[in-house]
């Protein structure tokens, strides 16, 4: 640690202020990774500082051997930075896939907010991060959604360092004399972020230039902000159109995120530029507990709400199913109501 301070270190605390209020209390999420160390870095200089009460929060997937050593080594490196509070959690990840690794790590995150009381996570995630889930969104084909990235906040979880790329966040530790570990799950193949890391982002690199990399973070940036706010139409246009089919149903209607379902009137959804209806019908089937609906999902879903020959069901991710219903109120046949329902189909269910 010593010499003239690099302008990252200081973009780098300067992006903690911008995200933490005056004295908010943070937890880094630190694997002994280059990212999360120089994050923690950053956040220790502000803890000493009295700015903000930060410590951190080590997890131990248990998935390597030798992770216990790796995890206790984090956390004395955070100890030694002057961090507050320093978690430890080892974690049992079902059956060992990359997924289920997330899924029990946020699950400690949530666990270690509970304990010590903390505002937010602060996650090391980096711009070349960035330009690599823009490039597995495109592949995906979900939509502008798909390539908005990671946002920079997502409840509790804050990224500060999206805007710095991983040789500025390596300068970080050089300066702070910061011995990192090299996780070797990151180099391998049968993963597919690792693929677009070292064999495809090369390319691209190599083709387009050396600010590939920042350009798809601006394109995740942009498309992030333009998603947001369609959402929020959406979600408007969604109640409006779940309320007005509240009398007409004779209150069948069941709105809301802990209902089993919902109905909603399908004049209101068919009135809605394809965008937002897209978007509504996908936050629906959100609200009921089921992943948004896909590309392939989202086809027949379309198809249902616009008048297709079937009136349903159609089976949508999970438990969820889609079926166009009639009010008691209203002449036979007619269909002028979208049912979103969270039970299983029932026997003899098409």
């Amino acid at each position: 640690m010593g010499g003239k301070l690099p302008r990252v270190l200081a973009e780098a605390r300067n992006a903690i202020r911008a995200m933490v209020l005056p004295g908010g209390k943070v937890l880094v999420a630190c694997s002994g990774g280059a990212d999360s160390l120089a994050l923690a870095a950053a956040a220790a200089f502000l803890h000493r500082k009295n700015e903000i009460d930060a410590g951190a929060v080590i997890v131990d997937h248990l998935m390597q051997p030798g992770s216990t050593e790796v995890a206790r080594r984090a956390a004395a490196q955070c100890r030694a930075l002057g961090l507050g509070e320093v978690l430890v959690i080892q974690v049992d990840v079902d059956g060992g896939s990359e997924q289920a690794a997330r899924t029990a790590r946020y699950a400690a995150f949530g666990q270690a907010l509970k304990q010590t009381g903390a505002d937010h996570v602060l996650l090391g995630h980096t711009l070349d991060d960035q330009a690599e889930q823009v490039l597995l969104g495109l592949a995906r084909g979900s939509g502008t959604l798909s390539l908005a990235g990671m946002p920079a906040v997502r409840g509790p979880y804050l990224r500060p360092l999206l805007g710095l790329d991983r040789a500025q966040i390596e300068q970080i530790c050089r300066h702070e004399g910061l011995e990192y570990w090299s996780d070797p799950t990151n180099t391998d193949p049968r993963y597919l972020r690792n693929r677009v890391r070292h064999e495809l982002m090369p390319v691209l690199r190599s083709v387009l230039g050396d600010q590939v990399p920042a350009a798809l973070a601006r394109t995740a940036a942009l498309a992030r902000a333009d998603a947001e706010y369609l959402d929020e139409l959406a979600a408007r246009a969604l109640e409006e159109a779940i309320r007005a089919a509240v009398p007409a149903a004779d209150g069948e209607a069941i709105p809301g995120a802990a209902s089993t379902g919902c109905i909603i009137d399908l004049g209101r959804l068919r009135a809605m530029p394809e965008p937002l209806r897209s978007r509504a019908l996908r936050l629906a089937v959100v609200r009921l507990g089921a992943p948004a609906p896909d590309f392939e999902r989202m086809g027949p879903l379309g198809a249902l709400v616009l008048g297709s020959k079937s009136a349903g069901p159609i089976q949508l991710e999970g438990p969820v199913y889609a079926t166009r219903i009639a009010g008691t109120r209203l002449p036979a046949g007619a269909e002028p109501f979208l049912r979103l329902d969270a039970t299983a189909l029932r026997d003899g269910g098409g």
